[in-house]
């Protein structure tokens, strides 16, 4: 590749000199030496300039609606809404390593607000037609409630849910009316704190906030080759004929680790630090060492003998992989890759976790192995939410477009 050739790709993908440095990790002086004719980058970061350049050069999508993301992690739900017409207008997300992967794929014209509770008033939150929010799920203390009855003090939500972080969603729906809004949480959201925390979210946005809400259990091994089962929760400012019946879920199993494990034979591009060499060999840094394989067959081994299934879980290409969690950076035990019994198994790479998790090859990881498996296994399954968000969209149009209707009569 030519040096001109290369300040024409970073032109093409709209990038500075300097972001495209921070993006490849590199600094601003070496894209200067390359684009000066001393060396290029490496293949796997050229070949992701191409990728860049081409998106640039297309047409964008027409959008259809504006949202907003909250605990926006590293932008699955973000990447759902974007795939049917979404145009984000606000993000929110604490976590500062969160924060640096998402500006590195998301290119905004809005900075990322950080702490959600640190907003003041609802009110400074752009208006939006669709909240999406993969929020923690908290506890909900039922202290002083009867008291404050007594009182005639606000109860409900603002009583409830104070101090959490689901409060912070209902106060913005409550200020803002999106016409659409949905909800992500673990499968137990349902059983949490004996399903208190499940009835006060049920009720606040039936009840007090006026939406209509449906929920469900989705599995994401319908989607990629991971059992990773979710609730989703969706809701309508106005009556729609929404139905999960829709939904166009492939058959459990239909993807098998085989489509997200590195080929290892030359067939991939290489990605450094990943993957080495002309064949695209895995890092040998992923193999488990000897103490630790050690160590977690003697664990597995200990709990066989009390009669429980506690310990690793070892894949192949043809397997379907346990759940990954945000833990995953510790030792990776409930996802180990099994390099035959000669060697020891080894961990996901990151871009395999990302494959795993349904993001594109594209996607880009600008943080340490440590960071990526932690934002990897809190992450959404996007191709779960593309579905969802798919069978969203036709409603939510219905909705934005009746008030014009009712303008026009």
């Amino acid at each position: 590749m030519s040096a001109n050739e290369l300040a024409q790709l970073r032109i093409q993908a709209g990038l500075s000199v300097d972001e495209l440095a921070a993006m490849l990790g590199y600094s601003v002086r070496q894209v200067y030496r390359w684009e000066a004719g001393d060396g290029q980058p490496r293949e796997a970061a050229v070949s992701l300039l191409r990728s860049m350049a081409a998106a640039g050069r297309t047409a964008p999508q027409a959008v259809r609606f504006n949202f907003i993301d909250l605990f926006a992690g590293i932008g699955g739900l973000r990447k759902a809404f974007d795939s049917i017409g979404g145009h984000c207008v606000f993000t929110s997300e604490y976590n500062k390593f969160a924060q640096q992967t998402y500006a590195a794929n998301f290119r905004d014209n809005h900075p990322i607000f950080g702490d959600i509770t640190t907003l003041a008033d609802a009110s400074d939150v752009p208006d939006h037609d669709v909240l999406v929010a993969g929020f923690p799920c908290q506890p909900f203390s039922i202290a002083g409630v009867s008291k404050k009855n007594s009182l005639g003090r606000n109860h409900g939500f603002a009583c409830e849910a104070q101090g959490t972080l689901f409060f912070d969603v209902a106060r913005i729906l409550e200020k803002k009316r999106p016409a659409a809004f949905l909800l992500e949480n673990v499968k137990n959201l349902t059983s949490h704190d004996k399903g208190r925390t499940f009835d006060v979210i049920m009720r606040t946005l039936r009840e007090e906030l006026g939406y209509n809400v449906w929920h469900r259990v989705i599995d994401a091994q319908h989607f990629v080759p991971q059992h990773r089962e979710r609730i989703v929760i969706v809701g309508f400012r106005d009556d729609v004929p929404f139905s999960w019946d829709g939904l166009n879920l492939p058959p459990k199993g239909s993807k098998r680790m085989r489509a997200i494990l590195h080929p290892q034979d030359g067939s991939e591009a290489t990605e450094p630090p990943y993957t080495l060499g002309p064949s695209g060999q895995v890092n040998g840094k992923y193999t488990l060492t000897d103490k630790l394989w050690q160590y977690l067959k003697d664990y597995a081994e200990g709990h066989k003998a009390k009669g429980n299934g506690f310990g690793f879980g070892l894949v192949g290409p043809d397997d379907v992989a346990r759940t990954l969690s945000a833990r995953y950076y510790k030792d990776g035990s409930e996802i180990l890759v099994s390099q035959g019994k000669r060697v020891n198994p080894r961990r996901l790479t990151p871009r395999e976790c990302a494959r795993l998790m349904g993001y594109p090859e594209d996607f880009r990881i600008p943080v340490s192995d440590t960071q990526a498996y932690k934002q990897f296994g809190n992450s959404v399954a996007v191709p779960v939410f593309q579905e969802v968000a798919r069978l969203m969209q036709p409603h939510i149009q219905t909705v934005l477009e009746r008030p014009r209707q009712l303008e026009v009569a």
